[in-house]
């Protein structure tokens, strides 16, 4: 068999995990692969041409403070950009840009070019050869070319075995109408892999001219929106396009009904798991049927084209019934669909099989990211690649592998929760999901995770100077706030203004901004007090401040969690012979192999007093962790 030159690490699919991780391996100077079934797939948006949104907003920002580039490209490529959930906490704001999805590809796929280190490879990757003691030793296409390497990232999106339905019919494919891949899903069960169906979809595209937009409710951009990126300058972004909502009707759902019979999901065709949180039109209707009317958001996918994306409303169902289905909608009764809707089905693992790093057990060198994990998502995906980008450099270099924490970051809870709890349906980040929440704001995710970005040799001088900078004003702000004590004389007027009650004695300033009604930017214009703060950087000093008792009350509550974090398992502990365990307890323990007592604590099956004997056994023997 041919060989070709080694490379250090090779990354299977080039969509957004497969892109972080051969980018972030590339820059930590590995030299890297990128393989991709086809050159028009790499940072390709199959499905809806956004990026960002409740939850997965904070995680491009957490993407872009370690040194990823979908913040960046989601910046350059934006044509609106919106604040999520602006009437709830700080904590829960999250940004959503509609982008121009052939604009983001061209933009991504030129980043890869110019990277040093980085080579892409247009081929079908069929197999990962795995020497007798389970280490990676390279990776062979459809045609028998072998690429040697250190260490492999499968991110194989929806890629694997790929089935499209439209109705009862289905053919094999990859998203997009691309080539599936076909060959490499019956070799990694030959290495003792286990796979999986997991099922999503896409919802219709349709021609800009056939909608009637006078009885659609539009939606435009903020009118001074927030980058993703923590380098980019505010009013930086093209916020040119507008979105619209339309409803589905009683019409609708009756039409859904009466042919669901002909939905593969329905018919027992299709047997790949569903998203729970993004489901089709047809569960919708069949689940919810007290629900007169669904949302559908109408959104272009670029500033040079008439497709206009349908979100909200992807089916498998006909053609005919699709078409049936639009023209039963206020504004579509004349709809032309460019491209029809269709469900994917595809293959991927249970994410349990995997280590923190997300690194397969029982292999060396073998590593997974994005839907193959499990999730849905873009940005799900991309926040896996870079830290898988980062651990197979690691790996190859000799050096320590990145495992964030729950409390670090929603990137750490997004892979805490896939590899100690796994997913029964395709995985998707929200808010609800951390209990670290108020302190996981996406305007502080740079001072969170950009340290850690530095570490791993993925932050520039230039930036990283820029970060320490803003560090010193920010906590010099807060500081000096905290120190700073007002008379009534100085702010009475401006608090009565805001609807507030007066002082009527000298008062610290930090309990002043603490009041709802006050703004901390205008009380230090009041004030006088200036401390040359930049862009967001005085709302972070309001924040720290407004959520200080709040956060402190969230960090009391899980400060049991934290303890647990740093009592450490043996990784060689049998647990049958921890005696008082419970049966189910043996049985998940072994099999998931949990670092430290929070993430056997976080299995679904080990109970507290499972966890309190571990704890016992632990310091009868001798070993009382970190």
């Amino acid at each position: 068999m041919p060989e070709i030159i080694p490379f250090d690490v090779a990354v299977i699919g080039a969509g957004h995990a497969g892109v972080e991780a051969a980018l972030a391996s590339a820059k930590r100077g590995c030299k890297t692969a990128l393989f991709t079934i086809s050159l028009d797939q790499i940072g390709n948006m199959p499905c809806n041409p956004s990026i960002g949104g409740s939850a997965k907003g904070h995680l491009v920002r957490e993407i872009d403070a370690l040194g990823g580039v979908m913040g960046e490209a989601g910046d350059a490529c934006c044509i609106q950009m919106r604040m999520l959930n602006l009437s709830k906490g700080v904590s829960v704001h999250s940004p959503r840009a509609q982008a121009d999805r052939r604009a983001y590809h061209t933009y991504i796929k030129k980043i890869c070019e110019n990277t040093k280190n980085l080579q892409i490879i247009q081929t079908e990757i069929a197999d990962v050869e795995i020497d007798e003691n389970n280490r990676v030793q390279a990776v062979i296409n459809r045609f028998g070319a072998k690429y040697p390497c250190k260490a492999v990232v499968i991110c194989a999106g929806t890629f694997l075995n790929g089935m499209v339905y439209i109705g009862k019919t289905g053919v094999e494919s990859g998203p997009d109408a691309c080539l599936p891949a076909r060959s490499l899903s019956a070799n990694l069960i030959k290495h003792d892999i286990k796979l999986r169906r997991f099922k999503t979809g896409t919802p219709c595209r349709v021609h800009k001219r056939s909608i009637d937009y006078t009885v659609l409710q539009p939606q435009y951009g903020d009118p001074d929106p927030q980058p993703f990126s923590f380098m980019a300058e505010r009013g930086s972004l093209r916020n040119e396009a507008v979105c619209y909502i339309a409803n589905t009707t009683p019409e609708t759902h009756q039409i859904i009904r009466d042919n669901i019979y002909e939905s593969p999901l329905y018919s027992g065709i299709i047997h790949g798991v569903g998203p729970r949180y993004c489901p089709s039109i047809e569960d919708k209707v069949i689940r919810f049927p007290a629900r007169e009317r669904h949302q559908i958001f109408v959104e272009p996918t670029g500033l040079d084209t008439d497709e206009m994306y349908m979100q909200g409303f992807s089916t498998s169902l006909p053609e005919h019934v699709q078409i049936q289905m639009y023209r039963s909608i206020k504004g579509f009764e004349h709809i032309e669909i460019m491209r029809s809707a269709y469900a994917i089905e595809y293959d991927c693992i249970n994410p349990i099989c995997l280590y923190h790093t997300l690194g397969f057990r029982g292999f060396h060198g073998l590593y997974a990211a994005g839907q193959f994990n499990g999730t849905s998502g873009y940005e799900e995906a991309a926040a896996q690649g870079i830290i898988v980008g980062i651990n197979a450099s690691a790996y190859v270099k000799g050096e320590e592998e990145l495992s964030l924490t729950r409390k670090s970051s929603y990137i750490g809870t997004l892979i805490d929760d896939l590899v100690t709890k796994g997913t029964e349906d395709p995985y998707r980040m929200m808010t609800a999901r951390s209990e670290y929440r108020l302190s996981l704001r996406h305007s502080n995710a740079d001072a969170r995770l950009t340290p850690i970005g530095r570490k791993y040799g993925l932050i520039s001088d230039a930036r990283w100077s820029a970060f320490t900078a803003k560090m010193e004003r920010i906590a010099n702000a807060v500081e000096t706030i905290k120190k700073t004590s007002v008379r009534p004389d100085t702010v009475n007027d401006y608090l009565e203004r805001c609807g507030t009650s007066p002082i009527t004695q000298k008062v610290r300033l930090d309990a002043l901004i603490r009041r709802q009604q006050v703004h901390c930017e205008a009380i230090l214009q009041v004030l006088g007090l200036d401390f040359g703060l930049r862009g967001e950087e005085s709302a972070e000093v309001s924040h720290q401040i407004k959520y200080e008792q709040y956060i402190a009350r969230q960090d009391q509550q899980n400060a049991h969690l934290e303890h647990l974090e740093h009592i450490r398992l043996p990784k060689d502990v049998d647990f049958t012979s921890v005696h008082g365990l419970s049966s189910e307890a043996v049985e998940k323990l072994g099999k998931q192999t949990p670092e430290n007592l929070a993430q056997a604590s976080r299995i679904s099956g080990v109970s507290p007093a499972d966890i309190a004997i571990l704890m016992t056994w632990l310091k009868a023997g001798g070993y009382h962790g970190e």
